[in-house]
């Protein structure tokens, strides 16, 4: 069958989801496939979380540039943070995954990577900084070169990045129960995550045959699920007068 669609158009598409499956959605216009339409969709899902991942960190990025200041930040929050996003990378490189499957990683990395610079720079450990910059370069470098780290003691590292990543929702999870309303959480933020996290487990399921990778992907839907659970319940939860509350002077 001659396609129809344009290569400007049929190019890019076959280059996601492959010849075969673009030859049967799109030539043949079987778009309910039962192997390809999930692939497709998949893919999709994957390039859209990539995508989004370049631009997640940059409002924090920005804010601090317009502040001048990293007030707040956590610096071993995001260092890290920086060193999961490594280990991620790697892992799923070496071992051969779709890029649509772990590309986020490296954008929002290099997002992390610059965040925390700019907070060693700020707080006047400009040197700290460029110390920092090579030693995560060097560990980058021997994460994937096997000759260094054999493909085991990488599994395990990568098994350590799941529970650094669940335990860091579960302080704020436990403070919306204890005090029964959400304060300051962005509902954005937490249903973005939600539903992004949602979507890489369904790429995971679809495209990644590891049950390391998958066991990270569904409890990271838990955690997040969660917390959107609570954000739903206590949408309309009144601030604790003896937390929340500022004190003013009564006027006669």
């Amino acid at each position: 069958m001659t396609p129809w669609l344009p290569e400007i158009l049929r190019n890019p598409l076959a280059a996601l989801i492959g010849e075969p499956c673009t030859k049967t959605l799109v030539d043949e216009l079987n778009v309910f496939d039962p192997l390809c339409l999930p692939h497709a969709v998949s893919k999709g899902l994957g390039l859209g979380i990539v995508l989004g991942g370049c631009i997640v960190k940059l409002p924090q990025l920005f804010k601090i540039l317009n502040a001048k200041s990293v007030a707040g930040i956590s610096l071993s929050s995001y260092v890290l943070e920086v060193l999961a996003n490594a280990i991620t990378l790697a892992y799923n490189f070496r071992q051969g995954y779709s890029f649509t499957t772990y590309g986020e990683a490296l954008f929002i990395g290099v997002q992390n990577i610059v965040i925390t610079l700019l907070i060693l720079a700020f707080t006047g450990r400009t040197m700290i900084g460029l110390v920092t910059s090579v030693s995560l370069l060097v560990f980058t470098y021997v994460l994937f070169d096997a000759s260094f780290v054999g493909p085991s003691i990488l599994s395990v590292l990568y098994g350590l990045t799941i529970p650094l990543v669940i335990s860091s929702r579960i302080p704020q999870i436990y403070a919306i129960h204890k005090n029964k309303y959400t304060g300051q959480l962005s509902a954005f933020a937490v249903f973005n995550y939600f539903f992004g996290t949602a979507a890489r487990l369904f790429t995971t399921m679809v495209e990644v045959d590891d049950s390391l990778v998958l066991i990270g992907a569904v409890l990271a839907v838990v955690a997040n699920g969660v917390l959107a659970a609570q954000m739903l319940y206590f949408w309309n939860a009144q601030a604790p007068q003896d937390k929340y509350r500022l004190d003013t002077k009564k006027t006669k």
